[in-house]
């Protein structure tokens, strides 16, 4: 559960950054932070769905041997 909540998290960062940067017109700070957003969402969202699998696949092999 708290995987899968972490890559809810992680979409919404990398969501915020993406709609600042392609639909919104900003000052050249306030784009430094969306694109810091948008990097570090899209690493989020790598990383926790990577995990994510990782835990499912190890589930479901306890779940055959047992």
């Amino acid at each position: 559960m708290r995987n899968f909540l972490t890559l809810i998290c992680s979409m919404l960062i990398f969501f915020v950054g993406f709609h600042r940067v392609f639909i919104e017109s900003v000052s050249a700070v306030s784009l430094v932070v969306a694109y810091i957003f948008m990097i570090t969402g899209l690493i989020g969202v790598i990383t926790n769905a990577s995990n994510l699998i990782r835990v499912f696949a190890e589930r479901k092999r306890r779940d055959n041997i047992l």
